[in-house]
């Protein structure tokens, strides 16, 4: 497909310019594990990276290949490794790349799970310093010698803040930094992070690409900006057979993906793919959604507070205005003194209380009590998220209906 045609039509005829099977415009379902070869050399060649083509599933098949090439085209990279789940592409990336006492420099306003990985390898002997990245002269205060990596987050889950993602980009592009920018909330649809240099792109695919709350997914990909010649973490057998510009994602394949396991299913990679064809269709109508549910809330005199970029008062908006198509379908609100966020929740009847992001449907969740609990009071505090918070993720519901949700939930206080 000519790189002239829009996002959507790329990604709606990538599987059938792949010419699957008997004319299928989708990628089949690929069930095998193994692959045979009528002449042994063809399997050497494949183990030895001298040939494409499939040795054993754990690594990739033909399905999840099919899924990697559309990431790729969303994201205007080289090539992406497709995983079981999110985690398992942020992990990986970490184990693939990173040797004991290399340092990283990450968002203090990280994920709760990729926080606590983080702290997990912080155990093993890597060194990681969380900052608020908001400010990229935080970034560059955090720098050593030893400094091997910046992640961040576009827009942190759950308290909206935005990175500051193009002057961190200039910043690593400076040092030879590898610059990981985790895509889940905008997603490329709403914003590509090959545009502020990024080297390494993490969506979660459960999320906005898969759409529909049936699939769990992950995948990381190369932008092609990095060189990867000057990082010294390359393995010597990738360095010989491997040609430079894909060193990095064939490392983290073999030693990431490959090594540690985290295989995404033929099945799940199909649902995923099919998913993602309305993509743009989906956010369109979820930040629109947003857009007026936020307002709504925020006009609320039960509504203490609300966390969204689109909105003015956000600290970023300009930031994200910059940078962003639109401003997503994440959002969270705390209540005022008096009404208790989980019985307040308890009275919503549309929306579903869920810990999901990026479905069709509106799911809503107390963040404190639940995916954030096991970071603990002082951590929550230094992230911006108070005891009372709740984080939406809008659907595509009608928005009439969602307001009137909201309506007769807070008239019950």
């Amino acid at each position: 497909m000519s790189n002239t045609k829009g996002f959507t039509t790329t990604i709606l005829h990538s599987d059938r310019l792949l010419k699957p099977e008997f004319g299928a415009i989708h990628q089949p379902v690929h069930n095998a594990v193994t692959w045979g070869y009528d002449d042994v050399q063809g399997l050497v060649d494949v183990f030895q990276n001298k040939a494409k083509g499939y040795a054993y599933s754990r690594q990739g098949n033909p399905t999840t290949a099919a899924l990697e090439q559309k990431v790729s085209q969303m994201e205007q990279g080289i090539a992406t490794v497709s995983f079981s789940t999110g985690m398992a592409a942020i992990s990986s990336t970490i184990l693939a790349l990173m040797k004991a006492s290399d340092h990283i420099i990450a968002s203090s306003y990280l994920f709760g799970n990729t926080r606590s990985v983080m702290q997990t390898y912080i155990d093993m002997g890597l060194e990681i310093s969380f900052v608020d990245s908001t400010d990229a002269e935080e970034i560059k205060k955090a720098y050593r010698e030893n400094t091997r990596m910046v992640f961040v987050e576009t827009i942190a889950n759950p308290a909206t803040q935005v990175s500051d993602l193009g002057a961190i980009g200039d910043f690593c592009a400076e040092k030879k930094l590898i610059y990981v920018v985790d895509n889940t909330m905008t997603s490329p649809y709403l914003f590509r992070p090959a545009t502020v240099k990024a080297s390494l792109v993490i969506n979660s695919l459960t999320k906005y690409i898969g759409g529909h709350g049936n699939a769990l997914g992950g995948s990381v990909t190369d932008t092609g900006l990095f060189d990867w010649l000057g990082f010294p973490n390359i393995a010597p057998i990738i360095r010989e057979q491997i040609r430079p510009e894909m060193q990095g994602i064939t490392q983290i394949r073999k030693r990431g993906l490959r090594d540690g396991g985290g295989t995404l299913s033929p099945e799940a990679a199909h649902s995923i793919s099919v998913g993602s064809e309305t993509i743009a269709l989906r956010l369109d109508r979820a930040c629109g959604n947003a857009a007026i549910l936020s307002e709504f809330l925020e006009n609320h005199p039960l509504v203490s507070h609300v966390y969204y970029p689109g909105l003015k008062s956000h600290p970023q908006h300009a930031l994200a205005s910059s940078l962003f198509h639109r401003f997503g379908g994440l959002m969270s609100f705390t209540l005022v003194d008096g009404v208790d966020c989980l019985e307040f929740l308890n009275e919503l009847k549309l929306v579903i209380k869920s810990s999901n992001l990026g479905d069709t449907r509106t799911l809503a969740i107390p963040v404190a009590q639940t995916i954030f609990f096991e970071l603990g009071q002082e951590k929550r505090d230094e992230m911006g998220i108070p005891d009372s918070m709740i984080r939406l993720s809008v659907g595509i519901e009608d928005i009439d209906d969602l307001i009137a949700d909201f309506s007769a939930a807070f008239a019950a206080f």
